[in-house]
């Protein structure tokens, strides 16, 4: 059994409900201590009451804040090469459309993606999760995406599932052929949707549990909504759970498509329009936010409060890419949604946890802290949830833990006292 202890603030979500609407459910317990076993929590409450038996192994929080361990369920963090050279083009004054179509974007890590080995996709990625662990981060999607072509697809999910297995990070699937169109199918988009749903791509994906989701960038310059739809329910047949790219650039009804499908999570959301937020919230649609690619890109960010006032949950990610998004810490985009979005901490971190659980179907095990949940906790080195919101410019994550087994720590110290 594992005991934290001196714990300065607990931060606890008491309804079971998920994703959360608001931050009524939230309440704080000061001077706290959990109780872990078999990874689950199995006791919390104020230090005073608890009974430290001798066969716990104790876990000093030093003071500290305790919050459930983040979820990022919106990441490309497969990838291979760089793109620099788009960054500096954005600088200059051109836009992420116009970089797309002087031949960067997608296209340019799609020609990476194609020449690197499985075994090079996995050792490029392991260090970016060790990075994202640091930060607090205990889940982590990742979609394919970069290969658009059935050995490219299936090696980057492959290395997804093999990033499960070599890291403490719980690692989530998401099958996102319908990216872009690749250049060998440039006059013959018809043809590589066929590719896309077809038996030995979609198929194969299903066969070998390689994804939970299908995933399709709607947008003018990507996938329309009939071409997105056919990709939606071809996967929703084969049991893909459906969740879009939605409404980022233009909008042309993407968020509704998301209603319409049933899908988890509908996101990015940065030209939504008050017909979508109605739709997805009639259909239980999670609003997914990512104010790490808005800030990173110099655009205005999806309208987080009008969402959160019309009675929409919204989740944050770090949409984590090559291209549009370098950001791996989501306490840096929990930040960005305070500062650019009006969010409060409060709403962040159910952002973060809660509600980023709920977008990959994990809301009933993961992103709270609550007797008989999964134990996925993070110990911070400020006293408050304030104020790791507010020291934007620093890691305050001390100790994180995954299924009740400290697997980080950065200064070594806390357990056995």
């Amino acid at each position: 059994m594992l005991l934290i202890r001196n714990i300065g603030e607990l931060i606890l979500f008491e309804t079971e409900a998920a994703p959360m609407l608001n931050t009524a459910g939230l309440r704080r317990i000061t001077d706290a201590y959990v109780t872990i076993e078999d990874g689950r929590i199995v006791a919390l409450g104020a230090d005073a009451d608890c009974v430290a038996l001798e066969w716990f192994d104790v876990v000093d929080a030093g003071g500290g804040c305790v919050v459930p361990g983040l979820v990022d369920f919106h990441t490309h963090t497969v990838f291979a090469g760089t793109r620099e050279h788009e960054f500096v083009m954005r600088i200059e004054g051109r836009s992420y459309a116009e970089v797309a179509e002087a031949g960067g974007g997608i296209r340019t890590t799609v020609k990476s993606v194609r020449e690197a080995s499985e075994d090079e996709l996995v050792a490029l990625a392991l260090p970016r999760l060790a990075r994202m662990l640091s930060y607090g981060v205990t889940t982590v999607e990742i979609k394919s995406g970069y290969g658009l072509s059935v050995d490219g697809e299936l090696k980057m999910l492959r290395a997804a599932k093999r990033l499960g297995e070599l890291q403490p990070i719980e690692i989530v699937g998401t099958y996102l052929a319908a990216h872009t169109v690749p250049a060998e199918f440039s006059d013959r988009r018809e043809a590589y949707l066929d590719l896309v749903c077809s038996d030995e791509l979609m198929g194969t994906v299903v066969d070998e549990g390689l994804a939970e989701f299908c995933d399709v960038f709607t947008e003018r310059t990507a996938f329309s909504i009939d071409e997105s739809r056919r990709v939606l329910l071809a996967g929703k047949e084969r049991g893909l759970i459906p969740r879009l790219h939605a409404d980022q650039i233009t909008q042309i009804g993407a968020s509704r498509l998301a209603a319409e499908v049933g899908a988890m999570s509908a996101d990015h959301l940065e030209t939504i329009d008050d017909g979508g937020i109605e739709a997805m919230k009639a259909a239980g649609v999670v609003g997914g936010l990512l104010p790490g690619c808005s800030w990173y890109l110099g655009v205005e960010q999806a309208p987080a409060r009008k969402m959160i006032d019309a009675g929409l949950p919204v989740a944050l990610a770090t949409d984590f890419n090559p291209g549009s998004s370098v950001v791996e810490s989501l306490p840096l985009c929990m930040n960005i949604a305070c500062t650019q979005m009006k969010m409060t901490p409060a709403e962040c971190l159910i952002g973060a946890t809660a509600n980023a659980a709920a977008a990959i179907n994990r809301g009933g095990r993961l992103g709270a802290i609550r007797e008989g949940m999964q134990a996925d906790l993070v110990i911070l080195d400020v006293p408050n949830l304030e104020r790791w919101m507010y020291e934007a410019g620093r890691n305050c994550v001390r100790t994180v833990i995954k299924n009740g087994v400290v697997v980080h720590d950065c200064d070594g110290t806390g357990i056995g006292d």
